[in-house]
């Protein structure tokens, strides 16, 4: 599902990433771990294609996504990748369903189709009696359940998440971590999660740790 080969990345003079090779299966859980200023987020950030490497090359699902133009780009990360990070950054000023059918919106389907399935998703994250409430009417766990269906609206083959039980009580974490595996088995979607909390980390599949831009173990 995912490949990187030789990934680098330097800010000015200060290399964030040192040559990065992993390769990662369809339908796998992996967490990447790792201190502050280990380069998760950088690496993260490069694989999801909201960034670019200085060298190497990133392929998912088949495609290069390091040789695609921007316009490619952003039509590939819609329909392929999901992302879901620490804050849910949900739209204020619409309802759970609206937001969860953004991504729907953007590329171009039916109202009626991306309507019907949103509703899905939020009912199989038992959010069907909060379809119609806005952001602020929605506990902290309920708000990233409802970021977990938008992240999966447009059925991506493979999803990021940035600590994104770094703002849940451990309840809420952990209903959010079985929520991670149920959705795996159900979907056959593959996640590639940074995190600093251990019970994530421990139940993935494979555990990558970073230390100085590199892959220490797997």
């Amino acid at each position: 599902m995912l490949t990187a080969q030789n990934i680098t990345k330097a800010y000015s003079s200060l290399p964030v990433l040192k040559g990065i090779d992993l390769h990662i299966s369809k339908a796998e859980v992996v967490s990447i771990v790792g201190a502050s200023g280990a380069g998760k987020s950088t690496l993260l950030h490069i694989l999801g294609t909201l960034d670019k490497p200085d060298t190497g090359h990133v392929i998912i699902d088949g495609t290069d996504v390091t040789t695609l133009s921007e316009k490619a780009l952003a039509a590939f990360r819609n329909e392929k990748i999901g992302f879901i990070f620490q804050f849910h950054n949900l739209l204020g000023e619409f309802t759970a369903l609206e937001n969860v059918c953004m991504p729907a919106f953007i590329q171009g389907k039916a109202d009626k189709v991306s309507r019907e399935r949103a509703e899905e998703l939020l009912v199989l994250l038992g959010l069907k009696d909060r379809l119609k409430n806005l952001p602020s009417q929605l506990s902290g766990g309920e708000q990233q359940r409802t970021a977990v269906a938008r992240a999966l609206m447009n059925a991506p083959a493979i999803v990021f998440a940035d600590e994104p039980s770094g703002n849940l009580d451990s309840k809420n974490a952990h209903e959010l971590h079985e929520l991670f595996f149920q959705l795996r088995d159900t979907f056959q979607q593959t996640f590639v999660i940074v995190t600093h909390n251990e019970e994530l980390a421990n139940m993935a599949d494979r555990r990558f740790t970073m230390q100085d831009g590199l892959i220490i173990n797997v």
